[in-house]
């Protein structure tokens, strides 16, 4: 029985690729090899597509040493194009290996150069299938200000922002606080294109304003300054619909911060204190429904392929959209599987419905 070859892609030239590679881990473990034939595919902080060691303890998540893709020696040779899905390698002796032909690709890249629509649009012009978010909606959820505009098109609530390139930071800094001022007391600065937390700020006061813009833009060009807004802070996990079928949502889950400020990247991955995730959060059965429903209405609104997490807040007003993530955190423990878990779909059956959705799709 042919077993579909799965191309694993994982860290990337992005600030998130220890996430990335920790995440690799996770995937390596529990991809069900009985299905699938794998092959990782590392790629270095320098961007080198190197042929990695199939050993899930290498990347395991340690906030002692964070995982990452090194340079090996060994170059991965693309297929050519045209119908041919061969891939080679090509050891560090200059010896070329045949590793025969790939079937499926699946990017776990967090940010930039893997989460933004680029190794999308790569892996369009060699004709490789791949699972996950297509070039337009990766591109769209990576950055924030388009994301924004898309959804508020689509009549999806979001916080209210604005943005700035640090040109006009630079050449008109009063009229950017005076923007800032009018968002409210309590703000949030953050990079347009970068992911988990990286590089953002709570600003309590506009005296610590300027601080936190030159943060995020020592990760992005363009940040946005956005309301603080008062609420739960809401997660559902979202799945492409499989032969046409509508966009699927899983229950919701619910970060609560205790004593962090909010939910940083020490929270999200090094075990940091002061932040529970909880899934299922303890929702009334009517919130429940209107979450599932705007996750999917949200995930359609930027043509939403493959995977997206949507992040709310539920406020006394009602559900504001904060953000889609094209390709969540993905470790055992992040949001997006623990929703499907609590779901009633495992961790290997979720890596399963990806990539079959991707083969269908091929």
């Amino acid at each position: 029985m042919h077993k579909p070859a799965v191309a694993v892609l994982f860290g990337g030239r992005s600030s998130e690729h220890s996430i990335s590679s920790a995440t690799a881990g996770g995937v390596l473990r529990a991809i069900d090899r009985a299905r699938y034939r794998v092959i990782p595919i590392g790629i270095t902080r320098d961007g080198v597509f190197v042929l990695e060691e199939d050993d899930p303890d290498k990347f395991a998540l340690d906030a002692e040493k964070l995982p990452e893709v090194v340079d090996n020696g060994t170059r991965i040779v693309w297929p050519e194009g045209g119908s041919a899905r061969e891939l080679r390698v090509r050891r560090a002796d200059g010896t070329v290996e045949d590793l025969g032909s790939i079937d499926v690709v699946l990017p776990i890249l967090h940010g930039l150069h893997g989460e933004d629509g680029t190794i999308q649009g790569f892996l369009d012009t060699l004709q490789l299938p791949y699972a996950g978010g297509g070039v337009l909606d990766s591109a769209l959820c990576m950055d924030k200000h388009f994301m924004k505009i898309a959804l508020q098109a689509e009549g999806v609530p979001v916080a209210p922002w604005v943005t700035v390139r640090r040109g006009r930071w630079d050449s008109d800094p009063a009229g950017v606080r005076t923007d800032a001022a009018a968002l409210g007391d309590v703000l949030f600065v953050k990079p347009a294109r970068a992911g988990s937390s990286v590089g953002v700020s709570k600003v309590h006061h506009l005296g610590e304003l300027d601080d936190a813009l030159a943060l995020a833009f020592a990760e992005d060009e363009k940040v946005l300054i956005e309301s603080a807004l008062v609420g739960r802070e809401i997660e559902v996990a979202v799945l492409e619909g499989r032969r046409g079928a509508p966009a699927r949502a899983s229950l919701p889950g619910e970060v609560v911060l205790t004593t962090r400020e909010f939910y940083d990247f020490e929270g999200k991955y090094l075990g940091g204190d002061g932040v529970d995730v909880r899934c299922p959060a303890e929702l009334e059965a009517s919130d429940i429904d209107a979450i599932q429903a705007l996750g999917a209405r949200a995930f359609e609104a930027v043509d939403g392929r493959g995977l997206a997490r949507v992040d709310f807040f539920l406020t006394a007003d009602g559900l504001v959209v904060n953000e889609l993530n094209t390709m969540p955190g993905f470790t055992p423990i992040s949001m997006f599987p623990k929703c499907w878990i609590a779901s009633g779909m495992s961790y290997a059956e979720l890596i399963t419905e990806l990539i079959d959705t991707a083969l269908e799709r091929a």
